[in-house]
């Protein structure tokens, strides 16, 4: 690829040059042609037959240009980068290029707080469950654009509730969902928070900035001991939206039983059964407590 490299590291472009370099219609034709093969490696001549270019000298240029950061030659032909990737599916996903308009709509669940139906709505690529009638935030994260496509009100909020786990369970786990850098997760009771809750996580990457906040049961999701507990119920966690189960969404199934070292403890009622998870300040289980109806108690500690 031509132009100057910087500093930062052998073989990489400064930023602003990345950018101009797939700043052209015919690059970003190249690439998506290249997305839209799927047995790749591709051929020069057959990468050519599918762009409009009739001049194969001006198509090679292009392509030389994204060679090295955006596509990868080899002996077989050409291939997308991970970059090069990135670059359709952040398209594909109309971050850059969608600014769709979508009714609010009623969700699965009721209120956590009064018992109210549930209704969804979409601004600024955010994606906000609220009571219709109190008012309670039941969650409220970043959805693309593209997620919207082709799907019905349904498949949305079922969307929504699978990228919302995902994303916070990355999160939780260190690993930043946008680059991969590492995630660091505070616990705050301070400010303002649009989740409706007093006591948060947030979570800040240390490479991109990117942030996340939620409330601390979030994390719970993908615990085995809270799947176990919901599977000996007979139900399957998965199946249900997170904003349906009150201690993803309100930290009134909280107790904080000490800031240093933290402690935090969430209670999980489920049919005449509570299981009490406890979390330390990273957000870790460090012990469950089984309360079952016959008033027999069962406690396991997690190293």
């Amino acid at each position: 690829m031509s132009g100057t490299r910087d500093e930062t590291g052998e073989g990489e472009l400064a930023p602003a040059e990345a950018f101009s370099v797939i700043a052209n219609e015919t690059r970003l034709d190249i690439l998506e042609s290249l997305w839209e093969y799927e047995d790749r490696p591709i051929r020069f001549s057959a990468l050519f037959s599918r762009t409009d270019l009739d001049d194969s000298a001006q198509f090679n240029y292009h392509l030389q240009e994204l060679t090295d950061q955006f596509v990868v030659k080899t002996e077989a032909g050409y291939d997308l980068s991970h970059t090069g990737g990135q670059v359709i599916r952040a398209l594909r996903a109309g971050t850059y290029t969608h600014s769709p308009e979508v009714d609010p709509f009623e969700v699965p669940g009721e209120c956590t707080h009064c018992g109210g139906p549930l209704e969804s709505s979409y601004e600024d690529e955010q994606f906000t469950i609220t009571c219709r009638n109190c008012g309670k935030a039941h969650g409220k994260y970043p959805f693309p654009p593209g997620g919207l496509e082709d799907r019905t009100e349904a498949e949305i909020a079922t969307a929504f509730d699978e990228r919302v786990r995902h994303l916070h369970c990355l999160a939780a786990d260190g690993v930043c969902p946008e680059c991969a850098g590492r995630m660091h997760t505070t616990l705050t009771r301070q400010g303002e928070c649009c989740l409706d809750v007093s006591l948060r996580a947030e979570h800040r990457c240390e490479r991109c900035r990117h942030s996340l906040c939620s409330p601390v049961g979030l994390v719970l999701l993908d615990e085995a001991p809270v799947a176990a507990f919901y599977d000996d119920h007979g139900i399957s966690l998965t199946d249900r939206p997170y904003w349906t189960l009150p201690w993803c969404v309100d930290d009134a199934y909280y107790d904080v039983q000490s800031t240093e070292p933290w402690r935090i403890e969430v209670a999980i009622p489920l049919d005449g059964e509570q299981l009490r998870v406890a979390l330390d300040g990273e957000l870790r289980v460090v012990e469950t407590t089984r309360e079952s109806c016959d008033g027999t108690t069962e406690c396991v500690s997690h190293d």
